[in-house]
């Protein structure tokens, strides 16, 4: 397994970007360069990666492909292949995206999202995504979710089934699939469930957590790693089973000083279950 998350240190170069990393204990990273970087310095940031034992986990895509708005669902589109040719380029393990959304907030929840016309849709997104870039070092994904497709681990071997290219793969964020208290308190089975239907697909997952409010009527927050009900032990056991380099991928935090505590936790929990962190 490794730990990655965001740097907030200041880097001008490769290998100022690769010691703040190392200086943390991080064996993976989020997308050091974006798309607008020249091959030499996209190059130069995969050559010490490879040189420093630095997994670069994923490329972020996050933009609306299915818009029900024509031009912003061309925008996105258009951007999920530049996104996908720089993983490519860097030889990141993933590009991840979420489906989208038909709302007109790109992640949203909406009506239509989870109809069979949008399944569809979705499926006809992806493979024009890949089909235009053609990747060979890396995979498009999609981030499981909520209220749109895949919001479930058997919706995810739907879409793998009906999309049916080799080049599309999993991303897991699993704290987005607890969308109900009965997840909410048996979501070490849910967990389970996505490793045991999804696990050899899976390239990158995100660490986050999910609280359960005693409000009226179902209020379920995202907080940090640690202060929700999210049973890490059951995701560490499980995701160390899978191939060692899978990034496990820190986010949503405000500071530097709440991701050290998150990695705190994550290594905490680890430790005791017998497992580590590459």
């Amino acid at each position: 397994m490794r730990l990655g998350a965001p740097v907030f240190e200041k880097y001008d170069g490769p290998e100022r970007w690769a010691t703040a990393l190392k200086s943390l204990g991080y064996g993976a990273a989020y997308s050091p360069v974006e798309a607008s970087a020249d091959d030499e310095t996209v190059a130069a940031y995969a050559e010490m990666a490879e040189a420093a034992d630095i997994v670069i986990a994923e490329v972020g895509a996050w933009s609306n492909p299915i818009s029900p708005d024509d031009d912003l669902r061309r925008g996105a589109i258009k951007k999920c292949k530049v996104a996908l040719a720089l993983a490519d380029r860097l030889g990141a393990r993933c590009c991840v995206n979420i489906a989208g959304s038909r709302a007109r907030r790109w992640d949203g929840p909406h009506p239509d999202n989870l109809s069979s016309a949008t399944f569809d849709l979705v499926v006809e997104t992806v493979r024009e995504i890949i089909d235009a870039v053609h990747p060979t070092r890396t995979f498009y994904t999609l981030e499981t979710m909520p209220w749109v497709f895949p919001d479930s681990a058997d919706s995810y071997v739907r879409l793998i089934e009906a999309i049916d290219r080799d080049r599309f793969a999993v991303h897991l964020d699993p704290a987005n699939l607890i969308w109900s208290p009965e997840r909410f308190f048996g979501n070490a089975a849910v967990l389970r469930e996505c490793f045991a239907k999804l696990g050899p697909r899976i390239k990158s997952c995100h660490a986050k957590d999910v609280a359960l409010r005693e409000k009226m009527t179902v209020h379920l927050d995202e907080v940090r790693p640690g202060t929700g009900g999210l049973d890490y032990r059951v995701y560490l056991e499980e995701l160390s089973r899978l191939d060692p380099d899978v990034p496990l991928m820190i986010e949503h935090l405000p500071t530097a000083e709440e991701y050290a505590k998150a990695a705190a936790h994550i290594r905490a929990v680890a430790a005791g279950a017998g497992l580590s962190f590459r």
